[in-house]
């Protein structure tokens, strides 16, 4: 087998996240092959192989998989990487996430524990809060575009025009936004260049309350008058409501979203999202919960796995904008949030106080080096780390403590088993698991753990 052969095959098994095996018998070797379903008869192209292992790119899928019982839903699959498995019915999705991870924790996990199986939030489609849409081209010189990038691609630009993933109004002010753009010839940023104007449309609109927030983010490379495109966003019929429109200048090398300065352009520069009885204000680029309805379903596990918090101390550790310390905040005596980032603190902090919760204290700072400074010692701890888990020497320090519950909320199972590993060592088991769908039709979950110290 060498690199740049094509091959034809049948994915026998997708692992988390994506990661299909197909067999090749005249070779005597499993290729991997990612962004496939199971059952898909595919032709792929040999990319990579290393230390006997052999990786191929996807070209075209052949024929369907049983398992594909529905037609797409939007007119950008499967060219977009957006939702990969939007083919598959709900219930199908469900039980294929819950079986890759339940696979990669039984690996992990030394003792019994119960698998609660794959909890969803009320909504399959239109239940993104968020959205961050890419300006450029669908091919090399190519129109104007606005949306997802194409599978496998960095500089293609497909038109989200139906993105089944977003309430309608977002799809709205996306077409009003490029329509704006190309009647006036405006360039979009091009990173090899690094030359250009427009960069991305970030979409922020509250599932509960309907209120949205524009941002348009361009570099300094030109001058554009936006009064006329801020008319025309006002004038839209929409279900919800804009309450701000913002231009953010980035003139930053690397494709990130991010601000140099800030403009309001109309309104103000955040929004508010009601989270079970709680409301949450969110600036651009506050971390929340993309899926509303989702994240109360997680939160309501969360809530759950304490258990009984009166007149106890919980350390929210990596907490974000604190939205589970606040929903732990009216059983607890004290919830004590820590986060690197401060913008993140500083939200957490306002709505504290706006939800009137006054036992919550939020520190800004690496949480490996705040412990060392906090005098009032956990009798809980509820993790909820970054995609990469823990860092090796934050991971003892926290487990130093020898609290009797931890409660880990993991956006990667793979790093939450390797934390399990030694969570295990020092003393904790795991009791129970679930799994949160909140991100329908793509390969991403969310796994809460409650681990429990041992009685010696």
């Amino acid at each position: 087998m060498k690199k740049g052969q094509i091959y034809e095959g049948v994915i026998e098994k997708v692992e988390f996240p994506n990661k299909g095996f197909v067999n090749v018998p005249d070779e005597d070797k499993k290729v991997i092959v990612k962004n496939g379903i199971s059952g898909q008869r595919v032709r792929f192209c040999v990319n990579k192989i290393r230390k006997g292992k052999a990786e191929g790119r996807l070209l075209e899928v052949l024929e369907k998989s049983p398992l594909e019982t529905r037609e797409p839903v939007c007119n950008i699959f499967p060219a977009c990487g957006g939702c990969m498995y939007q083919t598959m019915d709900w219930d199908g999705q469900k039980k294929m996430k819950g079986r890759q991870v339940k696979e990669i924790l039984d690996a992990a996990i030394k003792e019994d524990y119960i698998f609660e199986g794959v909890k969803a939030g009320p909504k399959e489609f239109a239940y993104r809060n968020k959205m961050e849409f890419s300006f450029g081209d669908e091919y090399k010189d190519g129109p104007l575009s606005l949306g997802l990038h194409k599978k496998g691609s960095t500089y293609d630009v497909l038109t989200a025009s139906d993105c089944k993933l977003v309430h309608e109004d977002m799809t709205k002010i996306l077409m009003c936004v490029l329509e704006y753009f190309k009647e006036n010839n405006v360039s979009y940023y091009k990173k090899m260049q690094h030359t250009g104007y427009l960069r991305h449309l970030l979409l922020r609109r509250g599932d509960k309350t309907g209120e949205i927030l524009v941002n348009i983010v361009t570099t300094t490379q030109e001058e554009h008058d936006m009064q006329f495109l801020v008319e025309r966003l006002l004038a839209l019929t929409l279900e919800g409501e804009i309450v701000g429109i913002l231009h953010i200048l980035n003139d930053s090398l690397s494709d990130v979203v991010q601000s140099d300065e800030t403009r309001i352009l109309y309104g103000q520069d955040y929004f508010y999202e009601e989270l079970l009885g709680m409301e949450f204000r969110i600036t651009p680029f506050s971390f929340f919960q993309p899926n509303s309805g989702g994240a109360e379903v997680l939160y309501n596990v969360v809530r759950e796995y304490i258990g009984d918090i009166n007149n106890m101390t919980v350390y929210d550790l990596f907490s974000g904008t604190g939205t589970i310390g606040q929903m732990l905040a009216p059983v607890a005596k004290k919830v004590i949030g820590v986060e690197i980032i401060e913008e993140a603190v500083e939200a957490a902090r306002e709505n504290a106080a706006h939800n009137g919760l006054s036992n919550c204290t939020f520190i800004a700072g690496d949480v490996f080096k705040v412990l060392d400074s906090i005098e009032e010692k956990p009798d809980v701890i509820v993790l909820d780390p970054p995609r990469d888990g823990l860092h090796p020497k934050v991971l003892p320090k926290i487990l130093d403590y020898g609290v009797e519950k931890i409660v880990y909320v993991s956006c990667k199972v793979t790093s939450l088993a390797r934390d399990l590993e030694m969570m295990q060592a020092r003393g904790y088991h795991v009791v129970k698991c679930a799994v949160v769908d909140q991100f329908v039709h793509t390969v991403h979950v969310e796994t809460c753990v409650l681990l429990q110290r041992r009685t010696m």
